[in-house]
């Protein structure tokens, strides 16, 4: 029997320029409509699908087989002449030989198209994808869910709960997506429903806006026996109206009044743990930043915290009394004298 072209962009529904996501998201889609555990009507239709499906996946997944399979073009045929006629690969004519029954040659082996062009890569021991998806089944899309966080949420950290809308195997069908032969109602062939559900959460202290928790298996659920697929919490920490976040380090901006500027003395200043007591150096000038050693956040990877730096900005008298204006005067003119 002659040799049949297998075109795997077309078997998936992918362009040629498809990214590796993309790929990826086509498999998962095929796979789980044409699992035989869904069509148990039409199982033998399916099995041949499925193993079309993963074997297509297997070449266009790995860069490797995919930049072969891409460099193959319309003589293809007089390609396949120089990678043995038996499925062995014989690159520079090296002696290498593969035979079929190097890998087996069951219901769920590869097409006679793979064997010959990609025998040697399985050689090498990528083993049979169609055998192995169908005994592991297709594991479940990881998801993502935004969770909103204060700066002393981030601060403290620790356990709290969390609801969230995900999936659970369909009751009725258990998540096949049929019942008797006919598509579940419950699910409408999906083989999912959604559910709340609520997760106990660990924060870690010191964790930053825009970083990550992973809950394992918490995703989406797997088909025909795979495992779920993890559940990631991006974490968006809210503005505060205090302090601005530089790393591990904290910035506040923080009145002072002009004679403590000048003269020195002390100010009550907030931090995340309760308030502290700061001095305030002699003429410190309008805008001076000081550094307080262990009052900014924790460390996520590490011991100790990182610094508050506090901002020092006069604070005029709003409305001078009369006696207050003349002693103004007075030492603006003792300024010009200067």
């Amino acid at each position: 029997m002659p040799l049949t072209y297998k075109d795997y962009y077309e078997i998936l529904g992918v362009p040629k320029t498809a990214t590796a996501k993309e790929i990826k998201t086509a498999y998962r889609k095929l796979a789980r409509k044409w699992h035989p555990d869904v069509n148990p009507t039409k199982k033998k239709e399916a099995e041949e699908k499925f193993k079309e499906i993963a074997e297509a996946y297997e070449v266009l997944n790995d860069p490797d087989k995919r930049k072969r399979y891409d460099t193959l073009g319309p003589n293809w045929q007089q390609q396949a002449q120089n990678y043995g006629s038996r499925g062995g690969y014989q690159p520079g004519g090296d002696g290498v030989h593969v035979e079929y029954a190097d890998f087996g040659d069951d219901e769920g082996g590869f097409s006679d198209f793979f064997r010959t062009f990609f025998s040697d890569f399985s050689a090498r021991g990528a083993g049979n994808p169609t055998s192995r998806s169908s005994r592991r089944g297709i594991r479940g899309n990881d998801a993502e869910y935004g969770i909103e966080l204060n700066l002393r949420d981030a601060y403290s950290g620790g356990a709290r709960q969390l609801t969230v809308q995900t999936q659970a195997r369909c009751p009725q069908c258990n998540g096949t997506g049929t019942v008797q032969g006919k598509l579940c109602h419950e699910c409408r062939g999906t083989g999912t429903i959604n559910v709340t559900k609520t997760l106990d959460v660990t924060i870690p202290r010191g964790i930053r806006d825009g970083q990550r928790i992973r809950l394992a298996g918490q995703g989406g659920l797997g088909f025909g026996g795979g495992p779920s697929g993890d559940l990631y919490l991006v974490v968006h920490i809210a503005h505060d109206p205090l302090f601005e976040r530089q790393g591990d380090d904290l910035y506040e901006d923080h009145p002072v009044s002009v004679y403590s500027l000048v003269l020195g003395g002390e100010t009550t200043v907030p931090t995340l743990t309760g308030k502290i007591d700061m001095k305030v150096p002699a003429s410190s000038q309008n805008g001076r930043v000081l550094r307080i050693p262990g009052k900014g956040m924790p460390k996520l990877r590490g011991e100790g915290h990182g610094d508050l730096y506090v901002k020092l900005v006069a604070e005029l008298p709003a409305k001078p009394n009369e006696k207050e204006r003349e002693l103004w005067a007075q030492l603006a003119q003792l300024a010009k004298a200067r």
